[in-house]
């Protein structure tokens, strides 16, 4: 079977992690068939919109995307791509795993936990303006809605179940965002008494924040709003061993797009040295969505093999703390290629001391 999957290269160093997942994808065997296509700075110079209607149409038609991050402008500037992309075309549920691969030097090495995240309102809907004419003060609205509230907690529940995870928390800020707070710890409570199967229990943010930090292999499945999951995902990220290996999927009613956790970097556009490793692990959970499960085995262990061996890392995985001797960095070619040799030949029968790849599948497109 071939699979038409959009791909979405972005901005800064997007290109250049997205051919080097695209070249791993390829060494698989399964067949893709490409469909590249603009969004960002890129798409800015060639249509002046940032989000072209091609991009949205190329994915509704092939229901999967491979999508390089995107650089959304600090204070001004163009909207965020990424937060129109999710709006446009429901991309509801945000999944970021969180596996500790990084090698002998991660800090906690027991660390798997995925946070799910309500990817389309919160303090993300853009309902903001300014308060006075003289643009002194202004206000962000955030919109929660009872509907959104239980459809990503029901994923998030459906996903535990599917992924034999047996607990589930709700992270939320109630005890002073009486109203919005309250709603999403109401939707959860009523929610999580569906599931008597699985443990649950709710955490304010900033306790979660101490919690994570403390003790982050007592946390299975994190489910939250749009702002408060975007901040866990990212410390989510740096437990398991930082930006440079960490995946991210969105999924909506029958679309899913596969993108890293990681920002463009621009500064290090063109320079051959961005870690690959998170928009190839892209590659493998796009393949357990679509079912080829051995071949998602293979990238994820020869990801693993790669950055334990420490032959051929990046920078960011070469540094005191993520190894326990010298190494020299490799750049991200480099690095891509020898994953991409590793993935025929790599046994994925031989057990790995470390957290097991996700699964989600398209029966966790669920509507409240």
């Amino acid at each position: 079977m071939t699979y038409r999957v959009t791909l979405v290269p972005g901005d800064g160093i997007g290109p250049e992690v997205t051919s080097a997942a695209r070249e791993v994808a390829e060494a698989t065997g399964v067949d893709f068939d490409w469909e590249v296509v603009q969004a960002g700075e890129q798409a800015i110079r060639a249509t002046g919109n940032p989000l072209p209607d091609t991009v949205l149409e190329s994915i509704r038609r092939n229901h999967l995307a491979l999508k390089g991050p995107i650089t959304t402008p600090i204070g001004s500037g163009f909207r965020s791509v990424n937060v129109a992309l999710r709006q446009q075309l429901d991309l509801y549920a945000s999944v970021r795993p969180a596996r500790a691969i990084a090698g002998e030097g991660t800090r906690f090495p027991e660390t798997d936990l995925i946070v799910v995240r309500e990817a389309t309102e919160g303090l993300y809907s853009g309902v903001e303006h300014w308060v006075d004419r003289e643009h002194t003060a202004a206000e962000t609205v955030a919109v929660i809605t009872r509907k959104a509230s239980d459809r990503i907690i029901r994923f998030a529940f459906e996903l535990a179940r599917r992924q034999r995870r047996k607990h589930v928390t709700a992270v939320h800020k109630a005890n002073i965002m009486k109203t919005t707070g309250g709603l999403f710890q109401t939707a959860f409570r009523e929610m999580a008494a569906k599931y008597p199967d699985i443990a649950s229990d709710e955490r304010l943010i900033d306790n979660m924040c101490m919690q994570l930090a403390k003790k982050p292999e007592e946390y299975d499945v994190l489910v939250t709003t749009n702002l408060f999951g975007d901040i866990l995902s990212d410390l989510a990220a740096g437990l398991a061993g930082g930006l440079g290996v960490a995946p991210g999927a969105l999924y909506g009613e029958g679309m899913a797009v596969f993108e890293p956790v990681h920002g463009s970097a621009p500064k290090y556009a063109g320079l051959d040295k961005a870690d690959p490793a998170a928009e190839i692990l892209c590659v493998e959970l796009l393949l357990r969505h679509v079912g080829e499960h051995e071949a998602a085995d293979r990238v994820f262990r020869a990801v693993w093999e790669t950055i334990a061996e420490k032959k051929f890392v990046t920078y960011d995985l070469a540094l005191p703390g993520y190894t326990l001797r010298p190494v020299a960095p490799s750049s991200c070619s480099a690095m891509a290629a020898e994953i991409a040799r590793k993935v025929p030949i790599v046994d994925i029968e031989s057990p790995l001391p470390r957290p097991p790849p996700i699964a989600v599948g398209t029966d966790l497109h669920l509507e409240a």
